[in-house]
């Protein structure tokens, strides 16, 4: 099976997310899309960081109707900070059956070259890229492992829904209604 392979530390998941997993899905070659749950991106220091445990939670309530789209937690047992190339040798080895792509999106490109053993990452799995808003120029337009594929352009982001929440402003619509819910019966980002 060819697996998409989502990364992020989705603080909180949000419809950006959901919608980006399920065009891939739905509209590449990719069978599934694995949201792959990181517990400490080693590019990012956030002090609002929700515990591992219950973004994992929030992102499987968030697609649990959508067979194609999967959460994983590969990362939690993985020293921290995790880099994209181990946990994608680790996916690699404890599931030789599947053949992955990297899912990133474009804002990423133009400092793709500073992620540990990027060219192993291009070599051996390759990049299938949504576009963002504000994305620098970069030198992996005609790169024969990274795709472009065409996906809404979102400008949505999960620190401006922490923000919603500590401002006690409504994040409805901003995120899966399961996840709201979440949020509010446990307090998450007040």
């Amino acid at each position: 099976m060819k697996i998409g392979l989502f990364f992020g530390s989705f603080n909180p998941i949000h419809v950006g997310h959901l919608i980006i997993g399920n065009v891939m899905a739905t509209t590449t070659d990719l069978e599934q899309v694995w949201y792959v749950v990181s517990p400490q991106n080693p590019f990012k220091k956030n002090k609002s960081l929700l515990h591992e445990f219950d973004r994992f939670d929030m992102v499987e309530r968030a697609i649990a109707d959508n067979h194609k789209l999967k959460a994983t937690d590969i990362e939690f047992s993985m020293p921290k900070p995790s880099f994209t190339i181990d946990t994608l040798t680790r996916l690699q080895e404890k599931f030789p059956q599947h053949s992955f792509k990297l899912i990133i999106g474009e804002d990423n490109l133009a400092q793709f070259k500073n992620w540990k053993n990027y060219e192993a990452i291009l070599e051996f799995y390759g990049l299938y890229v949504y576009p963002r808003p504000n994305a620098e120029p970069h030198e992996f337009v005609h790169h024969p492992a990274v795709t472009f594929i065409a996906a809404p352009l979102l400008d949505i982001s999960a620190t401006y829904i922490r923000e919603c929440l500590k401002n006690n402003r409504s994040i409805r619509y901003m995120v899966h209604e399961a996840v709201e819910q979440m949020i509010h019966h446990k307090k998450f980002y007040f």
